[in-house]
């Protein structure tokens, strides 16, 4: 071959061209031959073309997506995408867009799949450009690209060397050194300036002819002219460097939005899994319950399978069962279809105000009082049916304690009476009704006189203390308090009650004798000493305190309708636990009380009016007051555990590990998550009235309201 074809390509040699397109060739090489030096020629490709194309689509090249889409089918085989071009598929433009790497990466021989690819110029501009998502959708791609890439600094570069004024050196970086105690290296770079810290000083001759002439000092600035087109270059420049100013801060502040949205997106996903992880803890505590029940359940089967085995040779006497209930709690199969938080039942039958209720067990038996009425309801939670009366006291009923087939009531008459639920008679419901209410109440009417018994147990009428009375539901009745009785409690063959004469009495169920009384004014004249930070001394609490002494009555604050009455029970809960009682009185106290000696030893200072209500269990005391908080006290240390505060006075509350629920003087039942720490209300079909007394137990709610109906619940 010769030379001066030397480093052509195919297309620029005549005789590869004409033995190419020639279907008869002359020459003495073979087809053969040509074919293979036209094929295996080395391929020439204007770089001015090329470096256009792909100038044009950088910004498309250099997005997000494109370079992911790039990477993630370079990195396919080459006979997957070999096995693909055969297929006859057509080239997609992140194909396309990838050309220039394959083109440029390794060692092998360049395919006519390259060539295709490289040349395939048409297809590559009508290609669709994808949109901007997420970031940078408000700037169009190429501006953005414009606006980030490095050459776009050029033009702030250039106009710094445009502006630099050309004098003698004068060592500005020998002087910044030792302006700041740095030495050179060596001794003759501190004895000879280096090449840029050279100061140019003037030959003396020179220095001599200046002498004796001194001018103004003139700016470096006003040395260098720039001309109009230059300035005006540079002020479309500057234009333009703060337009991709503000398309680098648009950029960056949708990059910080969706780092914000993706920050909530998580916050969102991390409070589920909290409120996941809070649901299993409740779960975690209900199974605790449920086993706790069970094993009661079994302890009680096996007591009353003892009781029987002896009741065959004595008559055994009526015993109330545990306050706590004995076992788990067995709802019926359609109770799991009712929504929960909804009043699914109602029971209209009283006239005034709802005082005092109790029930048996979910859809068993509910015995509720009101205001003015001394006759207590019975009804058949299973039917929403009222059953009967229990008709015997003289005065309002106050307090009710309801376990199976027995019940207690206290009322203003200072009775407590014991009753048999499976004695009264429903016929006789059925036949008067409530015409026979006015009837006993004008036939015996309570003159409020008490008569001293030889026993020292005060008694209503000229009777022996504790008698049984076996015509009716009612068994026995306790005698003894001057005025009402506002509390009471009974455990086993224990009972505890409380009243406006501010006393505490403890009697024996089996007997009806009162064991002690304890003396709320003897405790509130000799405090014991108060745990340190719970507060002022009892009587100095609140004004009303300094008139336990004499005739009790506060008002109350006003209910979430505006209304209010005066609170005249001076004991507001009683509770015991083994020997341990603990009573919330009018003095704002929680006392805790030893039923062996009589003596309270330990006060809980904090409430800043009459307690109104409490619960006790081994661990913490719930306390409920008109100063309109809920406090949780620390049995083991008498400090306050926990404090709830809401916007009306506490009437009534009950609580468990998992949630407290009270009435708190506004129309919604208010229940407290103790694990999660949220308040919430029930509301639907609800009270129209403030709510005034409560009893659940699982998930079963029984609420009495002011608008004197009993509502049934499901939680």
């Amino acid at each position: 071959m010769s030379s001066k074809y030397k480093g052509k390509s195919a297309a620029d040699r005549p005789d590869i061209t004409r033995a190419a397109l020639d279907p008869e060739p002359s020459t003495i090489h073979s087809k053969m031959d040509l074919v293979s030096k036209t094929l295996f020629a080395p391929f020439s490709n204007k770089k001015k073309d090329s470096s256009r194309i792909f100038a044009d689509l950088a910004p498309v090249i250099m997005t997000p997506r494109m370079m992911n889409a790039a990477a993630t089918v370079s990195s396919r085989s080459r006979g997957s995408l070999g096995g693909s071009a055969s297929g006859g598929s057509r080239l997609d433009f992140a194909t396309l867009g990838r050309a220039p790497m394959r083109l440029t990466l390794g060692n092998r021989r360049i395919t006519s799949r390259d060539l295709q690819i490289a040349e395939a110029t048409d297809e590559l501009l009508d290609a669709e450009i994808p949109e901007a998502e997420g970031v940078a959708s408000d700037v169009s791609l190429l501006r953005g690209f414009n606006a980030t890439v490095p050459s776009s600094e050029k033009n702030r570069t250039r106009r710094k060397q445009m502006r630099n004024v050309e004098t003698p050196r004068i060592g500005l970086k020998k002087l910044g050194m030792s302006a700041r105690g740095l030495m050179m290296e060596d001794e003759e770079e501190r004895s000879a300036a280096s090449e840029e810290d050279v100061v140019v000083v003037s030959r003396p001759d020179e220095r001599r002819k200046r002498k004796g002439r001194r001018r103004g000092r003139e700016s470096l600035s006003a040395a260098k002219a720039l001309g109009k087109d230059e300035l005006r270059r540079q002020t479309q420049e500057i234009l333009l460097d703060k337009e991709n100013l503000h398309v680098r801060r648009s950029l960056i502040n949708s990059e910080i939005a969706e780092i914000n949205n993706k920050i909530q997106a998580l916050d969102s996903i991390r409070d589920k899994l909290e409120q996941d992880l809070l649901k299993l803890h409740e779960d975690e505590l209900e199974l605790d319950d449920e086993l706790g029940g069970v094993q009661e359940r079994i302890e009680f089967e096996q007591a009353a399978f003892r009781q029987s085995d002896n009741a065959n040779t004595a008559a055994a006497p009526h015993v109330a069962p545990s306050r706590r209930r004995k076992g788990p709690v067995f709802l019926p199969s359609e109770h799991d279809e009712l929504p929960p938080g909804v009043a699914f039942m109602t029971l209209e039958s009283h006239l005034t105000p709802i005082t005092a209720l109790d029930f048996s067990e979910p859809y068993g038996t509910l015995v509720s009082a009101s205001q003015e009425d001394s006759q207590p309801l019975l009804w058949d939670l299973m039917t929403g049916d009222p059953i009967g009366r229990l008709r015997g006291h003289r005065g309002a009923v106050k307090c009710i304690q309801v376990e199976d087939n027995l019940c207690l009531t206290g009322a203003e008459d200072g009775t407590v009476r014991l009753w048999d639920l499976r004695l009264v008679d429903e016929d006789e419901w059925e036949r008067d009704g409530l015409t026979d209410v006015a009837e006993e109440d004008e036939g015996t009417a309570y003159d409020g006189e008490l008569v001293e018994k030889p026993n020292g147990i005060r008694s209503s009428e000229p009777s022996e203390a504790g008698t049984v009375d076996r015509t009716g539901p009612c068994i026995r009745t306790f005698e003894g308090h001057s005025k009402a009785v506002t509390a009471l409690y009974f455990e086993d063959e224990c009972l505890v009650t409380g009243a406006s004469d501010k006393t505490l009495r403890q009697w024996d169920l089996t007997t009806g004798q009162c064991v002690m009384t304890m003396d709320i004014l003897w405790a509130i004249s000799h405090p014991q000493p108060t745990i340190p930070g719970n507060g002022l001394p009892n009587h100095l609490l609140f004004p009303g305190a300094a008139a336990s002494a004499g005739h009790f009555a506060v008002p109350t604050p006003p209910y979430a309708d505006g209304s209010w009455e005066m609170y005249q029970d001076f004991v507001g809960g009683v509770q015991f636990w083994g020997y341990g009682l603990v009573s919330g009185s009018g003095d704002g106290a929680v006392r805790m009380w030893d039923m062996r000696t009589g003596q309270a030893h330990r006060t809980l200072m904090g409430h800043t009016s009459p307690v109104t209500c409490l619960q006790f269990d081994e661990m913490h005391i719930a306390s409920g007051s008109l100063d309109k908080s809920i406090r949780i006290w620390d049995v083991r240390t008498g400090g306050t555990f926990e404090t709830l505060e809401y916007d009306h006075a506490v009437t009534a509350l009950q609580f468990d590990t998992r949630k407290v629920i009270a009435a708190t003087g506004e129309n919604g039942v208010k229940i407290y998550n103790r694990t999660s720490m949220q308040h919430s209300s029930l509301l639907t079909n609800g009270h129209t009235q403030p709510v005034e007394r409560l009893r659940y137990m699982d998930r079963y709610l029984v609420s009495g309201g002011r608008d004197a109906t009993v509502k049934i619940w499901t939680l």
